[in-house]
């Protein structure tokens, strides 16, 4: 009830009005995330069309996690189980939010329990249930695939087992679906995450924020205890080894990330169950009582009340301690009241438009400029809507019409009596690396593929066109015109423009982009590897 509550008379975070943006649009992917999110706002959705309504069944799915956990415990002892749930702060307070964590977690727990049952007994009924909560598991956040590895490495035997591989071939095909939309769309999820979301070098904070993260999200007071329990659990059951294997590995592995760049804490809140089990058996098996527990339990509870209630009231206003729950309704009044009937670009930000859309009910887009992270706005032709259209552009760079002001800071806008943007131009390159000399001059050859499946309009008075930006791991360098126009690319089934490579030799990034002034270039091909020699 406090969950539902919760959920009620909080305001959206940026995450979860970008995925009720999702739910608007329900496909088999996206570029951040698999669909299981979009589904569940969705269906809540439909019943009540407010904050309730994009979390409800996700507050319902927290709540069965809990229950699918109890059922997994071999000795249950409620008191103890309740205790450690109650000191794991923030599975209270983020159990409401519609983010893809929560389906997560609650589909890890259905999978461990399948898996357990088809270890006891390897029936048709256990396989194709293994088979199905592995497919859910992996629609609701990618990092669901770490769990079955490491449940594999825990039982090798596995590997010899015959309706094993029937499980996995179900659930290939299960998520076939997700795959095949990938392709279609070049594989955007891992080349962003893979590649895109890499850090220029290593610095100790993303290795320190780490650990202190992980010691935050199964605390806040206990975690370091809840989590030596877990590793110090004395394994009894071929099940609870694949629980510690899960354990162990998903947090080792995401600590070597940290070499890579930051990694959110959240990323390994999959662990729920597992650590949850194994700290409670822990406890049990060795005769302690839980005191740490039960004496840290009135300052945890203390402690999520007030973030509860700073989630409903801004008893702090000025601080910025995530500013983007409240006062949402206040910002967008006065967007819309400065916009009218007119459509909104902001430029470089999923949350503004989606925060707007919700709370306004009215159209607005996110164009992202080749210098700015992608978003599944690159991917949605919304800009079909408001080609041609009088729209407000909010955004740095641009000329200034008029501003806004609200308790966000002051906004300039530009007011485009006739918008156009091409985010859904591709721009294929017909080589995927290139090695080549400081200053020369390549011959680029791309092949431009109209994603909009309708013929383009052209902004004749002011014609967009084609160029180019390099960027590297530290820093962008200025973007290119060519003489080469966007109507006369997608007229060819290829189109060449010249290229002007570095002068200093390295390793670069080379993307394509349409030049649509005064908006910034943006986003329309792949990236493309270039050695300077």
């Amino acid at each position: 009830m406090l969950g539902l509550l919760q959920a009620c008379f909080s305001e959206l975070w940026d995450d979860e009005a970008y995925y009720w943006v999702y739910s608007r649009h329900l496909d088999w992917g996206y570029f951040d995330h698999p669909p299981m999110i979009a589904l569940l706002i969705k269906i809540g959705y439909s019943l009540f069309h407010n904050e309730l309504g994009v979390r409800l069944l996700v507050v319902m799915l927290n709540t069965l996690t809990l229950w699918v956990t109890a059922r997994l415990l071999t000795k249950e002892d409620n008191r103890l189980y309740y205790l450690i749930i109650g000191s794991m702060g923030a599975m209270q307070v983020g159990g409401m939010l519609a983010v893809p964590d929560v389906p997560l977690i609650f589909f890890a727990a259905l999978y461990f329990w399948a898996y357990k049952v088809f270890v006891d007994e390897q029936s048709w009924k256990n396989t194709l249930l293994l088979a199905i909560s592995m497919a859910l598991m992996f629609y609701s956040k990618y990092h669901g695939v770490l769990l079955v590895f490491f449940t594999v490495l825990s039982n090798l035997n596995l590997l010899r087992v015959f309706k094993y591989y029937v499980a996995v071939v179900i659930t290939t095909l299960l998520f076939l679906p997700h795959i095949i939309w990938q392709y279609n769309h070049g594989f955007p999820s891992l080349q962003y995450h893979l590649v895109e979301r890499n850090a220029s070098s290593y610095h100790i904070s993303f290795t320190l924020d780490y650990l202190a993260g992980q010691l935050l999200l199964f605390g806040p007071l206990l975690g370091w205890l809840l989590l030596y329990y877990a590793f110090i659990c004395p394994i009894q059951h071929t099940f609870e080894r694949a629980l510690k294997f899960s354990v162990i590995g998903v947090l080792v592995f995401f600590m070597i990330s940290t070499f890579k760049g930051r990694v959110e804490a959240n990323w390994t809140v999959m662990l729920f169950t597992p650590v949850v089990i194994l700290a409670h058996q822990t406890i049990k098996r060795k005769g302690w009582k839980g005191r740490a527990f039960l004496y840290s339990l009135p300052a945890t509870l203390l402690l999520v009340l007030v973030v509860r209630v700073y989630m409903v009231w801004d008893f702090m206003p000025g601080t910025e301690i995530r500013p983007e729950i409240h006062h949402n309704r206040e910002w967008t009044s006065k967007v819309a009241a400065a916009a009218g009937d007119r459509p909104v670009v902001f430029l470089n930000s999923y949350q503004l438009p989606s925060k707007y859309m919700f709370y306004t009910g009215h159209l607005s887009y996110s164009l992202n400029s080749r210098y700015a992270r992608r978003s599944q706005y690159n991917f949605w032709d919304t800009e079909k809507e408001l080609w041609g259209r009088e729209v407000l552009v909010f955004g740095p760079n641009l000329p200034i019409t008029d501003s806004v002001v609200s308790v966000r800071g002051t906004w300039d806008y530009y007011v485009d009596s006739a918008y156009y943007s091409y985010n859904l131009i591709q721009l294929k390159p017909a080589v995927t690396q290139l090695k080549v000399r400081r200053g020369e001059r390549y011959k680029l050859v791309v092949a431009p593929e109209n994603l909009y499946r309708q013929p383009v309009p052209i902004n004749w008075k002011n014609e967009p066109v084609i160029g180019y930006g390099f960027t590297t791991k530290d820093s962008s360098y200025a973007p290119v015109k060519t003489p080469l126009t966007l109507a006369k690319a997608i007229s060819r089934r290829l189109a060449g423009m010249e290229v002007i490579m570095p002068d200093k030799p390295g390793k670069y990034q080379l993307k394509c982009s349409v030049f649509a002034d005064p908006l910034p270039p943006t986003h329309n091909s792949q990236v493309i590897q270039v050695i300077v020699e």
